[in-house]
Formats: C-alpha cells, structure tokens, sequence
C-alpha cells in the first residue's frame, strides 16, 4: 500500500513539504545546525558548493569538504522540529517519492548535530567541547512511536528515582548515541556525557521569570545524577530527539556541543563565537579521518 498524499506531503516540483528537497539534493553525511545563519558558517569552509535551497527556518546547502560529500542543514530550535526533519530526511533516502513505497534496500545517514549547550557539571568549563553519549529525552515527543528497543530502562528509572519526576510528565527516555561517530568525534579535548533535551527554554530548563515551576530543584538532581558513571553533563533542546528517531529509522547519530555557558559556577563565555568556530573546524577535521 502506497503512503497516503495527507501522510507524505510533496510540494508541486516533488521536494518534501518542510525542507523543500528532492533526494539529489542531500549527502549521506548531514551536520545538523539549530540556527539558519550557521550553516554558512560551516558551509564556508567547503571546497564546492553544490547546492543551497532555503525554507522557512530549514536551510540546507551540500557541498564537498576535502573530496567529502557533506549536507549541512539549520533545524531551528527544539524536538517538534527534530521530529520534521529527521522523517522527511528519512523519506528522501528511504521512501521512492513517485510510488510512495518504502524501498527495499535502506539508506543509512550519518547524522552529527554541531550545538552550542550549557554544561551542568562545574569541571566542564565554557568553551570546551562535550560529546554526548547518550540523549536524555525530558520532553515527551519520542512517546508518540513505538521506543521499547531503544530505551534503556534501568538507567530511565534510576533518574526517576533520584529526581521523584512527577507522573503528571512523560516518562524520561534514554537513548544511545552512535559509537561509530562517537570515537570519530572524541579526543583528549572533548567530555562526554547524557545530554539533557528540554521541550523549552524557560520552565523547562529551570530557568524562572515571572512563572513558577513544577519542581525548583530539578536542575540539581539532574546535575548529580550518576548511573554506573554516567552523569548528565549539559543540557538542550534537540539530542534526544535526534537519537530516538535516527535510531528507530536505522541512521548514525552524534551530538556535539561547544559549552559557552556553565550553570553549575555561573560563567558565561567571553567569545561563544570563536567557541562555535573552533567546533565547526574540529567537527569537519574528525569527520574526514
């Protein structure tokens, strides 16, 4: 049975509703974004440019980096974003447009998400690079597939132990990262930890402006947090979701963040930009090994 025209949603010149591509337009090897103005930043280092195209916050340009084919694409901010671009990047390799039938043989992307984060942990100092080995997933949007085979449950119900989560939210899921993309990425200058994903800036994450929140002391449980050495070392608003559906869709996934905050010792970074630069340049030189 074909996908349903209401369920995959094309555009007149067949390029996929939200992003606005068509399968030749992406490599197998995507750098995720939040914001729209990076990806020129990390495009800028690429010896060709390909192609470019632009819609709403999904920017996405392809080009090579030393002989190596890579799409670098801006999600905006948040898991309800994840959730369009990791199905329609999926239907792009997976799914024949024309037919609307899923393919036979699987394409596999690699999927590395270059972030900027706060660090929970105070020896993780702003400006160093924290990769994260697992996606802790606060915010609810992974419940609407089906995740047994890819949560962790031990560990999912140690955290709800330590932190008395309230049943009125949606149960934590933890989510593995990649491990091949993980030891491309890691070296002595990088951290790795669970990465925190938050549905929102604000409550979500603690922070407190004119609204109370639900619980004043999560961020402190959240920060001492250890489960057989794994402790939660930053937190964010797309890891999770990244993880989750890359996993159920059978794609490599890796996040990687430049801390330019840390909230344990409340410093901020003196050139979050040059933070973000020396992470675009680290990320592509380990991408190509």
């Amino acid at each position: 049975m074909s996908i349903k025209q209401s369920e995959l949603i094309l555009n007149p010149d067949g390029s996929v509703y939200h992003l606005n591509l068509r399968p030749e337009h992406i490599a197998k090897n995507i750098i995720f974004v939040g914001d729209q103005d990076r990806v020129d930043k990390i495009s800028k280092h690429f010896d060709t440019i390909e192609f470019t195209t632009q819609k709403r916050e999904f920017k996405t340009t392809t080009g090579t980096y030393k002989n190596k084919q890579f799409s670098v694409m801006s999600t905006g901010i948040g898991p309800d974003n994840i959730d369009i671009v990791l199905n329609e990047l999926d239907a792009l390799v997976n799914i024949n447009l024309e037919t609307r039938q899923p393919k036979k043989e699987l394409t596999s992307l690699n999927i590395v998400r270059i972030g900027t984060s706060g660090s929970l942990q105070a020896d993780i100092p702003v400006n160093s690079f924290v990769i994260g080995s697992h996606g802790l997933d606060l915010n609810g949007m992974l419940h609407s597939y089906q995740i047994d085979e890819i949560s962790n449950l031990d560990m999912e119900n140690a955290f709800i132990k330590h932190t008395n989560w309230s049943s009125k939210k949606a149960h934590p899921i933890i989510v593995k990262n990649s491990k091949e993309l993980e030891n491309k990425l890691k070296s002595s200058k990088t951290f790795q930890g669970i990465t925190a994903t938050a549905g929102g800036f604000y409550g979500p994450q603690g922070r407190i402006l004119r609204l109370a929140i639900q619980d004043n002391d999560l961020n402190h449980k959240i920060d001492s947090f250890n489960f057989n050495g794994n402790r939660i070392t930053n937190l964010e608003m797309e890891t999770s979701a990244i993880y989750g559906l890359s996993k159920l869709l059978g794609h490599n996934a890796c996040s990687i963040n430049a801390i330019i905050a840390n909230r344990a010792n409340g410093t901020f970074s003196e050139n979050p930009g040059k933070a973000v630069a020396d992470l675009i340049e680290y990320t592509l030189e380990k991408l190509i090994q």
